[in-house]
Parts: structure tokens; C-alpha cells; sequence
């Protein structure tokens, strides 16, 4: 499955932190950027997974 969606990072003093403005409450953090972003994919699949159960 394919799709795209917005993706915010800030920096902070305990490393970085994204979210998705799209997806109420998926978010994350991370110590580096590379790891904030990956991070972010696996948390907005695992949302995306949950809305397809239907929970």
C-alpha cells in the first residue's frame, strides 16, 4: 500500500520528535534524525494498519 502524507520534525534538547498532522496522535521520537524518521514510517503504518482492522 502506497500513500503519502505530511510530516513534521523538530529538534529539542532530547533529540527530535515528529508527527503527522494528518493522523490524530501518531507520533514519535528519535536521537537522530535518520532514526526519527523511521521511527515516524513505522508508526504511521502501524496507525494506518490499525484504522484497516477497524479497531
Amino acid at each position: 500500500m502506497n500513500c503519502k502524507a505530511g510530516i513534521v520534525i523538530e529538534k529539542d534538547d532530547y533529540g527530535y520528535y515528529a508527527y503527522c498532522p494528518e493522523l490524530e496522535g501518531c507520533q514519535t521520537q528519535g536521537d537522530s534524525p535518520d532514526e526519527v524518521m523511521a521511527n515516524i514510517k513505522e508508526a504511521i503504518e502501524l496507525y494506518l494498519e490499525t484504522l484497516s482492522l477497524g479497531v
